[in-house]
């Protein structure tokens, strides 16, 4: 696992130094998500999540950013400054989904580095 969140990271590192902050949030997606599939890894965008609640099921309740390798969810920001909230969904998301670790990207920073936070799933079950 830490050498996928390594090659994530240094891909986000590596796409902010190329272009810098300023665009879209799906544009930052896209590059980053194709940067990815290049180095052989696998990755869904934007794909609708059920989740059950109360024995009741709730299509597409939410749609992730990226999703590598089945396991690591990244949720892709362009934000001048994040908030609680930005790292409150994505644990909300990495628990739903029952995955262990989430990264939040923030590119709308001056320096990549500033905007990157790992959420851990304190309730992931193997």
């Amino acid at each position: 696992m830490e050498m996928l969140v390594t090659t994530v990271l240094n891909c986000g590192l590596q796409l902010h130094r190329d272009v810098g902050p300023g665009l879209l949030e799906s544009v930052y997606e896209q590059v980053l998500a194709d940067r990815l599939v290049a180095l052989g890894l696998t990755v869904d965008r934007q794909q609708p999540v059920n989740i059950v609640l109360d024995g009741k099921v709730y299509p597409e309740a939410f749609r992730f950013d990226i999703l590598v390798d089945k396991i690591l969810l990244i949720e892709v920001k362009s934000l001048e400054r994040m908030g609680p909230m930005h790292v409150s969904q994505t644990l909300t998301y990495i628990r739903l989904m029952n995955l262990p670790l989430g990264l939040l990207l923030n590119f709308g920073n001056e320096t990549c580095k500033q905007g990157i936070r790992r959420v851990v799933n304190d309730r992931y079950v193997v």
